[in-house]
């Protein structure tokens, strides 16, 4: 039984050829994501355990901020009702929200790089976020899948780096 031509539902439907397609595409992308191996974080030279990787792309990356932050000695705080996220280390207060970047350190109204954005309900935040913030350094080194963060003031001595 064939469709109509000009029915409404018959536009909806894709062809076999389609489905086909595109579960081709989907097996072959699952099984590189599977293969791939996870970026993985050191702060001031250890490693970092996060239930949430980073999110890398060509640009840099992007970290779970309270994983970061908990590293670094800041803490991290979210206000259901607001939405407002608000990490403290010192006298650095930077408040922010999912999706916006809009954001406010120290007092002062400032533009974020990029957006936070949730993972599996894991805030994550650009690299360059956490840098001009707090002052750490941030690099992504793509070839060996890793962040390096580098906190101001942390010597970091008897311990082995995470970087080659």
């Amino acid at each position: 039984m064939s469709r109509p031509p000009h029915s409404a539902f018959g536009a909806l439907v894709p062809s076999g050829r389609l489905l086909v397609l595109t579960a081709a595409t989907a097996l072959v992308a699952s099984s590189l994501l599977a293969l791939a191996e996870p970026t993985s974080i050191s702060v001031d030279g250890q490693r970092l355990a996060s239930d949430v990787a980073p999110v890398t792309t060509l640009g840099g990356a992007y970290l779970p901020l309270r994983a970061i932050s908990d590293a670094t000695g800041a803490q991290t705080t979210f206000d259901d009702k607001t939405g407002l996220i608000t990490v403290r280390r010192g006298t650095d207060v930077l408040v922010m929200r999912v999706g916006t970047t809009a954001a406010n350190r120290n007092g002062h109204k400032i533009t974020l790089a990029h957006a936070p954005f949730t993972v599996r309900g894991r805030t994550m935040v650009a690299g360059s976020t956490i840098s001009s913030t707090f002052g750490s350094s941030v690099r992504f080194d793509p070839k060996h899948r890793r962040v390096v963060v580098r906190t101001p003031g942390v010597v970091v001595a008897g311990a082995a780096d995470d970087e080659p």
